[in-house]
């Protein structure tokens, strides 16, 4: 019978699919042959706390590259067998451009239509950047996956091995949001207007935030991740059901894939698309939605490394971020908890030090919001956004924030 890892040997370079599209079958495969791992270089675009797949663990000759710190990739650092690269979408496109083609791309698509094409089911954002440069392109055909419209095909001619077999999808369920998130999404929800277009991901805001927007009405939504929250906003009449949905990944579980297998104009496509500023910022009154770590009293935005430990990467919120600034009417909203720690850390920072990263440079930095209110920051001075930040941290943290900022301001 043939099997997915047998186009594997050692030495090879190996694009894996990711998210909702990773492969319960090839996981299984590697589970019960885990010596067919032995000298491979696995790539992929996995996310910590979706994808279930550590390649790591199948072999100690293993090596990965990827994009967003988890727990496989840190102990893969420490034992010099991973690389992490420090990229935003944009440069992962660039640098998959430049660099030399996969030995070996693993897809998982949806059997060929009566036609002989291949949907690639639930997940268009990374796979068509090495597809066709792939030196062997390989597919694990999956009856469960849905056939959504897409940009992105593959017919049958192309591929140089594949396995039908109906397989376990990737679930994936969003948190409860909690009454902080509830507070931010009221907040943002008063930032939002009827007929703007959202781009948002998962999580207790963005939850909390369809929830909050459920009496608004047409609504459009452009991003690189539709999840539950699209849903809630599409069953409660919110969304112009006449506008394109556009997204790289579908992100849920069965109930959202039946949802979405239902909708007249969703269309799937890549992060070139998704995550274009200039693409971005030609849709008027575009409202990015995201989430951070830290924030300092100058406006960059911390959104990937908390107390000296990589949590994430930058992802696609630098695109999201210039796209949004430069859309007419378009608004940057960067959402985040005033606190941690209970409350004894304030997420509001005098600086970003070097604990920290810069994800986003203050000029990209439009709108903070958390419990407590709303920072504009957009055309503020130096001082003026510094007043406005402290306005938002927890009330407890405010004094020594005002007097980290006289420190700084004397030294400026």
């Amino acid at each position: 019978m043939k099997k997915l890892v047998d186009a594997l040997s050692p030495g090879l370079r190996v694009w894996t699919p990711t998210l909702s599209n990773e492969s319960s079958l090839l996981c299984e495969e590697l589970r019960a042959e885990p010596e067919r791992a032995l000298g491979i270089l696995f790539a992929g675009v996995q996310f910590p706390g979706i994808d279930r797949m550590d390649y790591l663990a199948l072999h100690p000759q293993a090596r990965q590259v990827g994009w967003f710190m988890s727990p496989s990739m840190r102990r893969g650092l420490l034992e010099d067998r991973a690389e992490l690269l420090p990229q935003d979408y944009r440069e992962l496109v660039r640098h998959v451009a430049a660099d030399a083609p996969y030995d070996v791309a693993i897809a998982q698509l949806t059997p060929p239509d009566a036609d002989g094409w291949c949907a690639p089911g639930l997940a268009a954002d990374f796979l068509p950047l090495v597809w066709r440069q792939a030196r062997r392109r390989i597919a694990h055909l999956n009856p469960a996956l849905p056939r959504l419209p897409s940009s992105f095909r593959v017919h049958v001619s192309e591929l140089d091995f594949s396995v039908e077999a109906e397989a376990p999808l990737n679930d994936f369920t969003d948190p409860a949001p909690g009454a902080t998130d509830a507070r931010i999404g009221e907040h943002v929800a008063g930032l939002v207007r009827d007929g703007d277009t959202l781009q948002f991901g998962i999580g207790g805001v963005p939850l909390s935030l369809a929830r909050a927007l459920t009496s608004h009405r047409r609504l459009h939504f452009h991003g690189g991740m539709l999840s539950s929250s699209v849903q809630t906003l599409w069953e409660a009449g919110a969304m112009d059901a006449d506008a394109p949905l556009t997204t790289g990944v579908v992100l849920g579980d069965a109930r959202l894939r039946a949802f979405v297998a239902t909708l007249p104009r969703l269309w799937l496509t890549d992060v070139r698309q998704t995550h274009d500023p200039a693409r971005i910022a030609a849709l008027p009154n575009f409202v990015a939605v995201n989430g951070a770590v830290e924030v300092d009293l100058f406006g960059q935005v911390n959104s990937e490394r908390t107390g000296g430990v990589i949590q994430a990467g930058a992802g696609g919120l630098p695109a999201f971020a210039q796209g949004a600034l430069d859309s007419p009417g378009g608004r940057s909203l960067i959402c985040l908890p005033a606190t941690a720690k209970g409350g004894a850390v304030s997420r509001i920072v005098p600086a970003l030090d070097r604990h920290s990263l810069v994800t986003l440079p203050r000029y990209l930095v439009d709108t903070i919001v958390t419990e407590h209110g709303v920072a504009r920051l957009r055309g503020l001075s130096v001082a003026a956004r510094a007043q406005a930040l402290i306005g938002v941290a927890a009330p407890e943290h405010r004094a020594a924030l005002v007097a980290a900022w006289d420190d700084i301001a004397r030294k400026l």
